[in-house]
């Protein structure tokens, strides 16, 4: 099945950029809803951003609304995550998801396949 590997982590100043990249191997992936969460240590996995397939549309968690950018380019099977603006509090482990379920939002639950996550650490 689908594989997803995330890429682009790392430390970087508050109010920083950093770009994370997520390749599918395998799968139809202009079909695939894709998302973005995040899990801090000791803190639940948590909705950052989420991407539909064809004619895409996006939703952003408020945490991130204006600061982050989720996009697709399915010639190369790859979503992104710009992320700006960096704040210590957007310290996690980022992690890439995928579901064939049209209807798939904002939950952990919704997807079905997972990354092995990316660190992005900010610092003060």
């Amino acid at each position: 099945q689908v594989q997803l590997v995330e890429s682009g982590g790392g430390l970087v100043q508050a109010g920083g950029s950093l770009r994370l990249s997520c390749v599918a191997s395998g799968g139809s992936f202009s079909s695939y809803v894709m998302g973005w969460f995040r899990q801090a240590p000791g803190k639940e996995r948590e909705f950052v951003a989420r991407i539909s397939g064809s004619a895409p549309s996006t939703n952003y968690d408020d945490s991130v609304r204006g600061r982050f950018t989720i996009s697709r380019d399915n010639a190369k099977n790859t979503v992104y995550l710009e992320m700006n603006s960096l704040r210590p509090e957007d310290t996690a482990v980022y992690y890439c998801a995928a579901t064939t379920w049209n209807y798939a939002n904002i939950f952990p639950a919704h997807y079905r396949l997972w990354g092995q996550g990316t660190q992005v650490t900010v610092s003060s």
